[in-house]
């Protein structure tokens, strides 16, 4: 029985957000747990020592793929492995994924487990098609997810789509292969609040993306508004080192023109939620949103597109709308179709709510992510 667990991630502040029920759940059971990221600041460092587990820093780049520096993060990180020597370990996030299971192998760490949460940037298709850059990426990093994979006991995957995808390229083996429905939420931190007074207002929660639909929610918001200027529009986010994210000062322009409100990066969503009529993620292709079950745990209708990831979170006509992926005008009717008949609001919050509990619980998905790791209650406590 593993005593102990190295969770490897390339953005530290997603082991608290995320993963800190899971980080709980395996403490609780006797485990050791060691938080690695390369990214701490003293907050997140003190949140995961809250947490029970043990921040680790660690080099690994989240974005631009440059082999020099990725072989130097892999060997690295193995060194840095062998040194703490996990019984287990798991990765999630693209790179941590490829290079962490890499490196665990080669620090001789006996089980090793990763967690597909969508298939990212460089699979997406742009309208214009795929340039000759990305096909070529595509092949390194179906590559490198093949070497990675097979280095792993079990691989979690999120949506049948993903899981299919990652079949059919021979990427990983059906026997490897373990299902959860999302990462799941803390029921208890998102209640169900009744929409706030006042105009009807439509929430974008995400990174400021090309790929999560931004500029369909703007070209469909200035649609909505010819015809209900009343109508507001909420972008919640920050900019990103990704390849595909808006530049801040086009953002700041959409607010200049009373377009859109945009907070930035915020901590807490929850407020945003209750102030917001209707959640809106017209995202190109996701795991499983996580923004999206938090606005379905806070009681809020979804529009989103009929894409993998997204397309299993709504029952179409009950909690909300799915619409086609790029089409701001199909966008803008959904929307349009909550003002004019704003009962709706209410009746697919609650609809959202109820699905969320059925199937969202964080509790009950961490059970099944600790049967897959082989963590019981008695043998994790032995192993304490």
């Amino acid at each position: 029985m593993a005593a102990s667990i190295a969770i490897i991630t390339s953005q530290a502040f997603s082991l608290v957000n995320f993963r800190g029920p899971l980080i709980a759940r395996l403490v609780e059971r006797g485990m050791t747990v060691f938080a690695l990221a390369p990214d701490y600041d003293d907050e997140i460092r003190n949140q995961i020592k809250g947490c029970g587990a043990i921040p680790v820093d660690c080099s690994l780049s989240r974005a631009e793929m440059n082999p020099v520096r990725d072989l130097a993060d892999i060997v690295r990180l193995a060194f840095l492995l062998r040194r703490l020597r996990p019984e287990m370990t798991l990765t999630y996030f693209i790179k941590p994924v490829m290079y962490g299971s890499i490196a665990a192998w080669l620090a001789g760490v006996p089980r090793r487990f990763s967690m597909i949460e969508g298939l990212g940037y460089v699979f997406m298709d742009d309208i214009q098609g795929v340039s000759l850059n990305r096909r070529f990426l595509r092949l390194g990093v179906s590559w490198l997810y093949k070497l990675a994979l097979a280095c792993n006991l079990r691989v979690f995957f999120l949506n049948d789509d993903d899981m299919d995808f990652f079949l059919r390229k021979k990427l990983v083996a059906a026997r490897q292969i373990a299902y959860i429905d999302g990462i799941g939420l803390d029921l208890e931190h998102y209640r169900l609040e009744p929409p706030a007074a006042g105009p009807v207002s439509f929430l974008f929660v995400g990174r400021m993306l090309r790929e999560k639909g931004i500029y369909d929610f703007i070209e469909a918001a200035k649609r909505v508004r010819r015809r209900f200027p009343e109508a507001r529009f909420v972008l919640v986010g920050g900019v990103d080192c990704n390849p595909g994210s808006v530049r801040e000062k086009e953002i700041l322009s959409w607010v200049r023109d009373g377009l859109v409100e945009w907070t930035g990066n915020i901590d807490d969503v929850r407020e945003e939620l209750r102030k917001a009529s209707v959640f809106v993620l017209p995202s190109y292709r996701e795991g499983k949103p996580r923004s999206t079950q938090e606005a379905m745990a806070a009681g809020r209708p979804v529009i989103t597109t009929a894409v993998p990831g997204c397309r299993e979170t709504v029952e179409d006509g009950r909690n909300g709308y799915l619409v086609a992926v790029r089409n701001p005008d199909e966008l803008a009717r959904a929307m349009i179709h909550f003002i004019e008949e704003p009962d709706l609001i209410t009746t697919m919050g609650c609809e959202s709510r109820r699905i969320a509990e059925r199937r969202f619980d964080v509790h009950a998905i961490n059970l099944t992510i600790l049967d897959v790791l082989g963590v019981t209650q008695q043998e994790g406590a032995r192993g304490g």
